[in-house]
């Protein structure tokens, strides 16, 4: 897995896990994912080592992928995800369906799409 998807999984797990850690852990995890501090920043920051800003970030990163693990909702949501893009896909080239009804598609896929 790449750099760069693994961040997007990551933050993927933090949107869905992310209220279940402590608030320490939210704001120490969310200054290394979305802020992109260093551990040496961080920990200058939180007052605790360095070695301690990535025991905890891994501890959390454990945390999230132990809750996905036993919840699924990312998977579920990439899923769902990728259905409504297919949905999108077969509207777009559907030849024989009425204008109306390619319409209703697309705009229930895109409301979908909104929501997830």
């Amino acid at each position: 897995m790449s750099s760069v998807e693994e961040i997007v999984e990551q933050s993927l797990l933090y949107d869905f896990y992310g209220e279940l850690l402590t608030e320490h852990q939210q704001k120490i995890y969310e200054a290394a994912l979305f802020e992109d501090y260093s551990l040496s920043e961080i920990a200058e920051e939180a007052g605790i080592s360095r070695q301690g800003v990535h025991d905890l970030l891994r501890r959390c990163d454990k945390q999230l992928r132990a809750y996905e693990a036993k919840l699924h909702l990312v998977e579920r949501f990439t899923g769902m995800r990728e259905d409504v893009k297919h949905i999108l896909e077969l509207a777009d080239a559907a030849e024989n369906a009425s204008a109306d009804r390619l319409a209703e598609i697309k705009k229930t896929a895109a409301r979908l799409m909104e929501e997830l």
